[in-house]
């Protein structure tokens, strides 16, 4: 893999007119890199092993009360992430790995920006809580359930099929959202709607029944857990506009990337795992920049 860009980790990373960025390197570092308020859509999907001994360590973070908290003035990230200690352990590691990464998210939208976070079920709810925090209740705006149909399936218990994805805004009032730029799909009962509805097809809800990226299907880099691009079209169609910057912290084989340049939009796409770049490169076929 061919590398470019600065190395030093004060100088700056990006630029608003610049190229389309695949950086290599630890998110945190380079998401600080980043100017504030300069992106319209930033997209995690955060592994829940993060592959590296964490440390117990909350942080407080006391926000301007007109600012990020949106009527929760005084709370702070030690109040919360004790709360969710006391019933879980392993979250407060997790949440002490993630955090940092959510407050640079915050930082970095701009005030129509969008955040989505894609979990499985083990750690929604418990994200729920904590994101409610950072950005203030008023900002959610959906919990998307991603349902699919492949893979094990359980006699013990209801098989698990969905993943579910956290949307929060950063400013309630302002963000951008257009669903009539969302590709539509096939009504569930297309005999109980006109021939001209049913060949038009229906807005999303905030359900998606999408397939997964099949072992056998023409999407397939080879990459585990890649995400199905039409998952991320969507997203990227409903939150952003030609032109706008967008972000994946946790890129992964690319596919945010992708889904946003295919619309027209611009991309920083960052993952620290080599076979995750190289995947991207050849995906995408632009230059590595170091964290």
């Amino acid at each position: 893999m061919s590398e470019t860009g600065a190395d030093h980790p004060d100088a700056p990373l990006w630029h608003p007119d610049g190229p389309d960025l695949l950086v290599h390197g630890d998110n945190l570092a380079a998401m600080r890199r980043l100017p504030e308020a300069s992106m319209r859509l930033i997209y995690l999907d955060p592994p829940f092993n993060t592959g590296r001994a964490q440390q117990r360590a909350t942080t407080r973070n006391v926000r301007d009360p007109e600012g990020a908290w949106r009527g929760y003035t005084g709370t702070s990230y030690t109040r919360t992430v004790e709360a969710l200690t006391r019933y879980d352990d392993r979250f407060a590691d997790y949440w002490g790995f993630l955090a940092p990464r959510l407050e640079e998210a915050w930082r970095l939208l701009d005030d129509r920006g969008t955040l989505y976070l894609h979990l499985d079920y083990r750690e929604a709810h418990y994200a729920k809580v904590a994101l409610d925090a950072l950005f203030g209740r008023d900002c959610f705006l959906n919990e998307i359930i991603w349902a699919y149909d492949y893979g094990a399936k359980s006699r013990s218990r209801w098989p698990t099929k969905h993943d579910t994805i956290l949307v929060y805004v950063k400013n309630p009032s302002a963000y951008y959202f257009d669903s009539t730029a969302v590709d539509r799909e096939p009504y569930m009962a297309p005999g109980l709607v006109t021939a001209e509805k049913a060949a038009r097809g229906k807005l999303p809800t905030d359900v998606w029944w999408h397939t997964i990226v099949t072992t056998t299907g023409r999407e397939k880099t080879g990459y585990p857990t890649q995400k199905p691009l039409g998952v991320l079209r969507r997203i990227v169609q409903a939150s952003s506009a030609e032109g706008d910057w967008v972000l994946d912290p946790f890129a992964g084989s690319g596919t945010t990337a992708e889904a946003a340049r295919l619309l027209g939009r611009r991309v920083i796409a960052i993952d620290e795992s080599p076979d995750a770049v190289a995947v991207m490169q050849r995906r995408l076929g632009l230059d590595i920049h170091r964290a």
